[in-house]
């Protein structure tokens, strides 16, 4: 089987930075990710009264609270940092060849579509640097960043340490000679007829003194960039997946130097990118390098998760399902064009429809539009197009969508108050904690707060208060929603269809 092919065919809490690698002890098996302490969520500043509140009565917290504002759900797909559909700029055989089109104008084209809102890059280490010390980044990088300034989109990106499809391998070639290769083996199990593969031994001193500096320069101009959305954790094996199937083993001397090393790279990664999340795949540890140890500490230190499949391996189903509501999680599966698409119905489903039908199981904040290894718009549309009907509906709920569904007015001992009743209307809670600021009407600051990290999750109303300024006058009073992710906040829109300010903020009026 075909491993990738079977994936598009069938398918104060701190970080922990600077923490010394586990004692063989204390390595973390894989477990069931449903109820397992991951330790406390983030912290948060500034916690709002979260309830319960009661109107009637001498003890009442909210006394006489009214309904006086509502909101309902947006009738068109919000897009906010922390969610959305990721369009595929560059994966691992490069970026689109589109016959009579330029670099340039195809690019252009994928960063337009309008479905999508992140931009993503998939490259190997020797494409961003040819020498020590330097980054030389290639032609589609500038562009994919360029046009994700010019259409309003983010981007997300991969460095690969080890790819199949790179001769001598994915090291910049100031490396080659110096880092030992391992052989694993031959197959065409990676539809690679006949190809001899080979592993670096990432272990090695050189190795690992390149990697660290490269990541060092590279979260030097990327670590809280205004246009990065998140960053691939660098992984043992082929794509960085975690793994290098089909070969059995690794290429360390024993399972301990492999996860060892790979805690140390993930530790170092965590370190430099301080305001990014880093997301970790969650592939099951096929070679024994210490995924399952890996995929822990990210979780631990407030970064997010992602997969390349789910179709495949129960235990990638179960740790997104399952994972903490203020960590986020991307998808990575490839849709068939239309023409494939076609052929692959069975009881009256094709296959594209199975899988963004699937998307919504696992509650993730991002999904994949991506040909695999057939990147161009034409193909994206061609699909689209035709049936408009499965991505635009998992538009609707992708990610997050959160709205004060109902606005609570009393006062208490003089003191005016709000209680917001927060809903979220997507598949997932929020990747970080809500902060919601109550401005006057020329926009000043009044109070400010945040709910619980992960808060509101779907199908439960989570309800806060705010006590404002005796006199303070409810009416024209505007709510400003952030979210807050290691350390850094983005103003997001509020996810209703009643229209907003220009500045994004919901402007309170009595509409009950």
């Amino acid at each position: 089987m075909k491993r990738r092919s079977f994936i598009t065919k069938s398918a104060s809490a701190g970080l922990l930075v600077g923490i010394p690698w586990s004692k063989p002890q204390d390595h973390i098996p894989p477990h069931n990710w449903d109820g397992y302490d991951f330790g406390p969520p983030p912290t948060i500043e500034n916690r709002m009264n979260q309830g319960p509140f009661s109107t009637y009565g001498p003890s009442a917290t909210a006394p006489g609270a009214d309904v006086v504002m509502v909101t309902t759900p947006a009738k068109k797909p919000i897009s906010n940092y922390g969610k959305g559909f990721v369009t595929y700029v560059c994966d691992e055989v490069g970026p689109p060849k589109t016959k009579g089109e330029t670099l340039r104008e195809s690019i252009e084209k994928l960063a337009k579509f309008p479905l999508g809102d992140v931009l993503y890059i998939r490259v190997d280490w020797r494409d961003i640097q040819k020498e020590p010390n330097k980054l030389e980044f290639p032609d589609h990088w500038h562009l994919t960043f360029e046009m994700a300034k010019k259409y309003g989109k983010r981007v997300a990106f991969r460095i690969q340490l080890m790819s199949p499809v790179i001769e001598p391998e994915s090291m910049p070639d100031f490396l080659i000679g110096k880092v030992p290769m391992v052989k694993l083996g031959t197959t065409d199990e990676i539809g690679i007829p006949n190809k001899v593969h080979y592993a670096p031994r990432y272990d090695h001193p050189e190795f690992m003194k390149a990697f660290k500096k490269m990541d060092d320069l590279l979260s030097a101009i990327y670590n809280g960039h205004e246009l990065v959305e998140y960053v691939d954790t660098c992984m043992y094996g082929f794509w960085g997946e975690g793994h290098s199937w089909p070969f059995n083993g690794n290429p360390f001397p024993d399972n301990h130097t492999a996860e060892k090393t790979f805690v140390e790279i993930f530790e170092y990664q965590a370190a430099n990118w301080t305001k990014t999340p880093l997301v970790t795949n969650t592939q099951p540890d096929y070679n024994d390098v210490g995924n399952a140890e890996v995929l822990d500490r990210t979780i631990r230190s407030f970064n997010w998760l992602r997969t390349d499949t789910i179709f495949i391996e129960p235990s990638q189903i179960d740790a997104l399902s399952n994972r903490p509501p203020w960590i986020g999680a991307t998808i990575e599966q490839g849709i068939r064009t239309e023409q494939e698409n076609n052929t692959s119905e069975i009881e009256g489903i094709t296959r594209n429809e199975n899988i963004i039908s699937h998307i919504k199981d696992v509650s993730p904040n991002y999904f994949s539009l991506w040909n695999w290894h057939n990147i161009a718009l034409g193909n994206l549309l061609g699909y689209y197009e035709k049936h408009p009907e499965p991505l635009d509906e998992l538009a609707m709920v992708l990610g997050y969508n959160v709205r004060p569904s109902w606005i609570w007015h009393f006062e208490k001992e003089g003191y005016p108050g709000l209680i917001l009743g927060l809903v979220n209307d997507g598949v997932c809670g929020v990747p970080g904690a809500l902060y919601i600021s109550v401005l006057d009407n020329d926009g000043n600051l009044i109070t400010t707060g945040s709910i619980d990290p992960g808060y509101p999750i779907p199908g439960k109303v989570r309800q806060a208060s705010f006590l404002l300024p005796k006199g303070t006058v409810w009416k024209n009073l505007r709510i400003k929603a952030e979210i807050e992710v290691k350390g850094v906040r983005h103003q997001i829109k509020w996810a209703c269809e009643q229209k907003p300010e220009e500045d994004g903020t919901l402007r309170l009026k009595q509409n009950l």
